[in-house]
């Protein structure tokens, strides 16, 4: 994927809203974008992103939770899932289907289940609670190729933190995008959070 490690996460947006969103987040740099399964029409969302902007970025799903999910994006056009947890069915089936799987971790225990399923890169959540020291010491015991996301408080104030303990990108939220912004909104932070990470990316 040649895209920044920077994934923006669209809980609670409506199909009418996801192209002007998506368009603005492309614009600012940012170009993968997940729509968790528990929005509205989530699948409607993806579809339209994917046909729309499928050339431009990367359209994904977030909230996945079985394999019957996992077919579902993909028939919609979804190249990435992303789970709360380290669920091997969905995560094997993810590969299988030839999509990137980042499944959700929180202890060495979880981390090492997703990766023995195949797991693309590791998102920590909620990386506020384990904080960057958490990280960093599961960090020493981890695949050095393996990309980390920190995922659940990161924001552009704090990613250098996240960077020093060996996180390659960030997953956004609410930092990002609540239901009722509108894409002008969505357009500045995202931007805000394009030049946070390229300044503080290590070479």
């Amino acid at each position: 994927m040649n895209n920044r490690h920077l994934i923006a996460i669209l809980r609670g947006i409506t199909p009418g809203e996801t192209i002007a969103v998506c368009e603005a987040l492309i614009n600012a740099g940012i170009t993968m974008i997940e729509v968790p399964l528990n929005s509205p029409d989530a699948l409607t969302s993806i579809a339209m992103a994917s046909n729309a902007l499928g050339e431009r970025s990367a359209i994904g799903a977030g909230t996945v939770l079985s394999k019957k999910q996992v077919w579902a994006v993909s028939d919609a056009g979804g190249t990435f899932v992303v789970s709360p947890d380290t669920n091997k069915q969905v995560i094997e089936e993810t590969i299988r289907l030839r999509m990137f799987s980042f499944p959700g971790v929180f202890t060495p225990t979880d981390a090492f289940r997703a990766i023995k399923a195949g797991a693309t890169g590791l998102k920590f959540f909620p990386a506020e609670v384990l904080g960057p020291k958490g990280i960093k010491a599961m960090k020493a015991v981890l695949p050095p190729e393996l990309p980390l996301y920190a995922v659940g408080g990161a924001n552009p104030d704090n990613f250098n933190e996240y960077f020093a303990a060996g996180c390659a990108g960030f997953g956004l939220g609410t930092y990002i995008y609540k239901p009722g912004m509108d894409a002008g909104q969505v357009a500045e932070r995202a931007a805000a959070a394009v030049t946070a990470y390229d300044a503080g990316k290590p070479a």
